[in-house]
């Protein structure tokens, strides 16, 4: 953890915690690094239901071409906080109304995921145009993937032989205008391994395109690049994956790639910071039971992994009896929920652990607050604070929502 984060954690009072810290400096600075990376004809839009904090989106909307939203809600969330910035829509089961409200926002790119989904539009239209991406499911051997969108039934897009009949829709509505097609088949891939996907569903494009005579212009790949929570150090190669783009684009002259990146780009800037608030011994095995849990950092839950973590000592203790602690030995960490499915790292060694102690989740700042459930039970929701000196709040941050 950086020095100015420890200073922010320091200065925190135990009501403050839990608390999510970002650390938008770090967050600028990973996601020039990936901007950097990236060849010319490639598009960088970032998939906001990663994490739709509004510090995280104003401090991004400088360095991606747009952001991917998947449900109306989003939408009218982004929009409200970065009204300049191309917005892509897409996200299966899309409501009337929700493409109602894409066609009124003037979406600049809207996904659709199925030929009713298509005909539904055509509905819609009346005086206005769109621009369209037909999802499809490739049915492709994806090998051994953290998350599968596509290669197999799924309800994610449509099959290719669907495609023709889309053809034949959007040929009748001259208000849809096709611009290419998404492609997002898996999640947890590395550089080499996305990079292989890239060719084949490029390759696959570019020959449906020419059977169809189809005028493509772009391929949306979506996100997928790989998250390493048990190393949190290693993150995806940017620099290899910009590089080796280079000849596969080469290869398809007159193709704009797109990428939803979401995870990747957020994961790091995070810190769940909480309290250890009991130390016990149950059967031989130490746990250590701490404000918060998986009602606010669902992560490690959803995904089955341990949350990596650093403990920051707090040594004032005013308490007459002796501190409950563990010492040089593997410790549970668990929420305060009633389920024995609360839990954040589970038998990690530590070498000294204590009550009163602090906390600090890494990898905290995609897929954690956003997809928990915080009303189990009632307890307090976090508190949420920024480290940036080049900022000044933004009206409408998770913080003031929460005070």
């Amino acid at each position: 953890m950086r020095p100015a984060l420890l200073d922010r954690v320091g200065r925190m009072i135990d009501d403050d915690l839990p608390a999510y810290v970002y650390d938008l400096p770090s967050l600028r600075e990973h996601a020039h690094t990936i901007r950097a990376a990236l060849p010319e004809r490639v598009e960088l839009l970032y998939a906001a239901k990663a994490n739709s904090d509004p510090r995280i989106l104003r401090t991004l909307n400088k360095h991606v071409d747009g952001f991917e939203v998947a449900s109306g809600g989003e939408l009218s969330h982004v929009q409200r906080l970065t009204p300049d910035a191309p917005i892509a829509f897409g996200g299966p089961g899309k409501t009337q109304t929700e493409l109602a409200q894409a066609l009124d926002s003037e979406v600049e790119r809207l996904h659709i995921e199925s030929q009713h989904e298509l005909r539904l539009l055509t509905t819609l239209l009346s005086d206005r145009s769109i621009d369209v991406l037909l999802r499809v499911n490739l049915p492709v051997d994806l090998g051994q993937v953290a998350l599968a969108m596509g290669g197999h039934p799924s309800p994610f897009g449509m099959d290719p032989a669907q495609l023709d009949q889309c053809l034949e829709v959007i040929a009748s509505a001259p208000r849809i205008r096709l611009r290419g097609l998404h492609l997002h088949l898996a999640s947890g891939l590395e550089a080499q391994a996305q990079l292989a996907l890239v060719d084949k569903v490029l390759t696959w494009a570019q020959g449906w395109a020419y059977k169809r005579a189809v005028d493509l212009a772009e391929v949306n790949v979506g996100g997928g690049m790989g998250v390493d929570y048990a190393h949190p150090h290693k993150a995806f190669d940017w620099t290899a994956f910009g590089a080796g783009l280079r000849p596969i684009l080469a290869r398809h002259p007159h193709l704009t790639l797109r990428i939803e990146p979401g995870r990747s780009v957020t994961a790091y800037c995070g810190w769940y910071v909480t309290q250890v608030l009991d130390i016990k011994f149950s059967h031989g095995q130490a746990f250590a039971v701490l404000r918060g849990g998986t009602h606010h950092l669902r992560t490690p839950a959803a995904k089955q992994h341990d949350q990596p973590f650093e403990v920051i000592p707090h040594d004032v203790w005013l308490r007459t009896w002796d501190r409950p602690e563990a010492r040089a030995e593997p410790v549970t960490l668990v929420g305060q929920l009633c389920t024995p499915k609360d839990v954040l790292a589970r038998r990690v060694m530590v070498e000294r652990l204590r009550v009163g102690d602090r906390v600090a989740f890494a990898m905290a700042g995609a897929y954690a607050w956003n997809i928990s459930h915080h009303a189990f039970l009632m307890h307090p929701h976090p508190t949420f604070h920024y480290v940036d000196d080049a900022e000044v709040p933004v009206p409408g941050t998770y913080a003031h929502q929460m005070s």
